[in-house]
């Protein structure tokens, strides 16, 4: 490896480790990188600097705060930006560009903004339904704005990967990166968040908890999700006493599939005392007799494309009771007779 790709992978080591990064904020060090970034920028420094536990605490505070000025996050974060990636664009070439971003900041792109988009999303939710309990109301849109009016701090890792080692006018905000999570640029004030207290994952880097939240900040605002897929607090809670004929009343199909994966597939078929009745080369068919209703037939399928992590996901399809065939109850989800169906490739 040359000393050029060692630097790459050093760099995006480092920033998937501030992304990832959970507990206190080193407060005397980001405020710091605030100062530095607005000096930088040619700006004053602000002459406060505001704390907040959370990204939704930042928006309660933002909202109610005055005498902050104008927003300075054009001149903060993003025209140095801008013209870093145009000055690497430029030294680089298109495709030297390209191989350095992949080297750098793609890996974490993804996770990255994910992420962002879920704490945006549920930081939403959670002011508009404390303003409803209030008697209050903001408009979702005004919310949305402050909330994509932050800079980033911890999620901007990917590129900060990719502009690492380049361009002194991004020191500061690599700092305020390095040391807490999202921040407010204003002429006259600026509002800085502590980074989460808890971040779980599973192996394919998504949200993923069945005990708690996944994503957890000082105040309690949280984020519970099952292999990225968000779900509630409630929810959550109802797995440790599920039952067979709870999932089998579950109407979501996938809220039902993490209900699956939770109690297990085959302790599921077990106490469903589900009969298995027909395979072929589409999948397992399977039939559990209700005394007071129609009989539950259900199709098992195995995904060929495998999940990131590299396994393969198994799926339950809830087909008519009358069907006697896999084959024949896989054709009816796609709306074919069973002679018809022919998947070039079986997913």
């Amino acid at each position: 490896m040359g000393d050029t790709e060692m630097n790459r992978t050093t760099a995006a080591d480092k920033w998937r480790a501030v992304a990832a990064a959970t507990g206190p904020a080193d407060r005397a060090a980001a405020e710091a990188g605030v100062r530095l970034a607005y000096r930088s920028a040619g700006l004053a420094e602000p002459e406060r600097i505001l704390w907040a536990d959370s990204p939704l605490a930042a928006v309660t505070l933002l909202r109610g705060l005055t005498g902050t000025g104008r927003s300075v996050r054009d001149e903060v974060r993003t025209r140095p930006w801008a013209e870093e990636r145009r000055r690497l664009h430029d030294a680089l070439g298109p495709a030297g560009w390209a191989g350095h971003w992949q080297a750098t900041g793609a890996p974490l792109w993804d996770l990255t903004r994910a992420l962002v988009d879920r704490i945006r999303a549920a930081a939403t939710e959670a002011f508009e339904a404390a303003e409803e309990r209030a008697g209050e109301g903001a408009g979702e849109g005004d919310v949305r704005l402050v909330l994509l009016d932050a800079v980033l701090g911890q999620h901007d890792a990917a590129w900060l990967a990719a502009f690492d080692g380049h361009g002194e006018r991004l020191a500061g905000l690599a700092a305020v990166a390095e040391h807490a999570g999202w921040w407010w640029p204003y002429e006259n004030a600026a509002v800085l968040c502590e980074r989460p207290v808890e971040l779980h994952r599973d192996e394919a880097g998504r949200l993923d908890r069945g005990d708690g939240p996944a994503l957890a900040f000082r105040d309690g605002f949280a984020l519970h999700a099952w292999r990225g897929m968000r779900v509630s607090a409630d929810f959550l809670a109802g797995l440790t006493d599920l039952t067979p004929e709870r999932i089998r009343k579950e109407e979501n199909a996938e809220l039902r599939r993490v209900m699956l994966e939770h109690y297990g597939y085959d302790r599921y078929l077990a106490a469903s005392g589900a009969r298995h009745e027909h395979s072929d080369e589409t999948g397992v068919l399977w039939r559990i007799a209700l005394a007071d209703d129609e009989d539950v037939v259900m199709v098992e399928v195995v995904n060929s494309t495998p999940e990131p992590d590299g396994t393969h996901r198994t799926y339950w399809l809830r087909v008519p009771p009358r069907t006697r065939t896999a084959r024949e109850g896989v054709a009816w989800t796609f709306g074919l007779r069973p002679e018809e169906y022919e998947p070039l490739v079986q997913t």
